[in-house]
């Protein structure tokens, strides 16, 4: 009887360390980072410099993260789309317009952009890492307006959308973040002037 209580009592342990261990191998997707913290481990820049950090990052693939030592989060590495709309800027000669555009960004998949990111967007759900984003590109699509004439920013609209993703770049790459693509949809004014720009070219 002891014997058989032993046994069972052997066995209740034993399944309950496999069922902890199998709990604790984790998945990522192709399309997600884990984000493991708890225990030290060294980085290595582009440039070849080592830092150290408390965490460890799993792109794809599974891995075993120790129970009561290790805590998981989760950083999509999806596109996420914004909606660029300012207000009436004024451009270079004082004329105010309106500008509609849309950008796609996500989080860059090398180990210091995540790193980057983690520190800054990994207790942040989507949509604040979205509207910290958009405020980024619009201010800089802002800047941008106030130095271009209408003409300028209504007859070359690609090369006007490629000056504001390649200036934003830089400040989104310190978040961890790039802009994969900027387009815009839409330019107006509530003055009259686009349609008094375009009459010429009907006629």
């Amino acid at each position: 009887m002891q014997v058989g209580l032993i046994v069972a009592g052997i066995l209740f342990i034993f399944f309950i360390f496999v069922w902890v261990v199998l709990n604790r191998i984790l998945k990522a997707g192709p399309n997600e980072v884990l984000v493991i913290s708890g225990r030290r481990r060294w980085i290595k820049r582009e440039d070849g410099t080592r830092f150290l950090v408390g965490f460890r990052m799993l792109k794809g693939g599974r891995t075993f993260v120790w129970p009561f030592i290790e805590r998981v989060d989760r950083l999509s590495l999806e596109l996420m789309t914004l909606d660029v709309r300012t207000p009436e800027v004024y451009t270079a000669k004082g004329v105010p317009i309106i500008v509609d555009g849309i950008a796609q960004i996500k989080i860059k998949g090398d180990d210091v952009s995540i790193a980057t990111a983690a520190e800054q967007f990994l207790s942040m759900g989507i949509d604040q890492i979205q509207k910290i984003a958009l405020q980024t590109v619009e201010g800089h699509l802002r800047a941008i307006l106030g130095t271009l004439t209408v003409e300028e920013t209504y007859s070359n609209r690609d090369a006007f959308a490629a000056k504001v993703q390649e200036v934003a770049s830089s400040d989104l790459a310190n978040m961890g973040l790039t802009i994969v693509s900027f387009t815009i949809r839409d330019i107006r004014d509530n003055q009259g002037y686009l349609d008094a720009l375009g009459k010429p070219r009907t006629a």
